[in-house]
């Protein structure tokens, strides 16, 4: 047996493991600083079922405010100059879903709510565009802008974001009304990555209110690539989750990813 002095010096030399997955589905939350949901009585969920099914990041950050600049951020790895919540925009730069579509993979974005696939409009009842970047992208087809009513299994794309409506993802509602919907919507999509070794984020768009004034929000992983009940205190933000994706499927960065760092340390 290895003393442990030498078992520590080789485990401090053995490679970082990287970012792996088939399949990526990332489900966007609204306004919530770090400590109104990671520890809080108020999301019984998050805190005593899914950290324990998957990694929690304890350092991980949006990139400004409010929350349209964010999901541009997280989509496309720039704001492009953008801060205010403005509907519609319109651009043509790279972004996760071209980059998809380039290596011969698929890109769904899913929203609830939203009246329609296609669908342009800036606002329908609880669905709002500032949420859902894609459709500002002219590379991104109408047919991957899909309406989300329950997790789809076999239809699922390569990447999926999920974006509930402005009750389900805490905007409007409560965070523990937000942690219902998490209950019941995310346990199909990780018996599906179980399955299909499917990676799961669940991240908020930016700290509201700000309390540490760092814009300090939680952000989870799950998935059988993850090491259950393991954390990490790495800085990441926005760009860092899109350069994770970026790196699971060997696409190029753009813009601010090529400056981030992908999340390590909860890998199996």
């Amino acid at each position: 047996m290895l003393p442990a002095l030498a078992l520590a010096s080789l485990l401090a030399e053995a490679p970082a493991v990287a970012p792996h997955a088939s399949y990526v589905t990332v489900v966007m939350m609204e306004n919530r600083d770090y400590d109104l949901v990671a520890g809080s009585a108020q999301a019984p969920y998050f805190n005593r079922t899914l950290l324990r099914q998957g990694a929690l990041l304890r350092n991980s950050h949006a990139v400004t405010h409010p929350s349209e600049p964010n999901y541009l951020a997280i989509f496309s790895g720039s704001t492009h100059g953008v801060s205010s919540d403005a509907c519609p925009l319109r651009f043509t730069s790279p972004n996760l879903g071209s980059e998809l579509i380039a290596a011969g993979k698929t890109f769904a974005g899913w929203s609830e709510s939203m009246p329609s696939t296609g669908f342009t409009g800036c606002y329908a009842g609880g669905y709002a565009r500032k949420h859902v970047p894609w459709v500002n992208f002219t590379d991104v087809p109408a047919a991957d802008n899909r309406v989300y009513t329950g997790w789809p299994g076999s239809a699922a794309a390569t990447v999926n974001f999920v974006i509930p409506n402005l009750c389900d993802d805490m905007h409007d509602c409560s965070t523990r009304h937000g942690d219902e919907w998490l209950s019941k919507n995310l346990p199909a999509i990780i018996a599906w990555d179980d399955a299909n070794d499917g990676l799961l984020v669940v991240t908020w768009d930016e700290a509201d209110p700000d309390n540490s004034g760092r814009n300090h929000i939680p952000t989870a992983l799950v998935g059988p690539m993850i090491r259950p009940g393991s954390s990490s205190v790495q800085n990441v933000d926005h760009y860092g989750v899109l350069r994770t994706i970026q790196d699971v499927f060997g696409l190029p960065c753009v813009a601010e990813t090529c400056r981030a760092a992908a999340i390590t340390g909860v890998w199996q």
